[in-house]
């Protein structure tokens, strides 16, 4: 496996990364806002944002004083792609992706 695709899954091997990316699925969001759910310091969210931008995950930008996130879809698609060669694997259709990561936002009890 090539190192962007270790990066892309070791990112969305933590369920904090995961459920930052299924906030980013309803809008682009401020690192406040995006730090605003969690129980943790805007240093780990930062760290955490950090980790799914190298991964190609998410897209970072400066607007101002206020730095944004974007949900980033094509390296989902790289691993999807990649896992397809094994062919056990159907091609992950990004609408049910979304749906999925919307359902764990939901079903997360932290989540208030």
């Amino acid at each position: 496996m090539s190192q962007p695709l270790d990066l892309v899954f070791q990112a969305l091997a933590d369920p904090t990364r995961r459920r930052i990316l299924a906030m980013l699925l309803e809008d682009d969001m401020a690192v406040t806002d995006v730090a605003q759910p969690f129980e943790m310091s805007l240093a780990a969210i930062s760290k955490h944002l950090g980790i799914l931008s190298r991964a190609g995950l998410i897209a970072q930008e400066r607007r101002g004083r206020v730095v944004w996130c974007k949900l980033e879809p094509d390296a989902l698609r790289c691993a999807s792609v990649w896992m397809q060669g094994f062919g056990q694997f159907d091609p992950v259709n990004l609408d049910d992706y979304e749906r999925f990561l919307v359902s764990e936002r939901l079903s997360d009890p932290s989540d208030g």
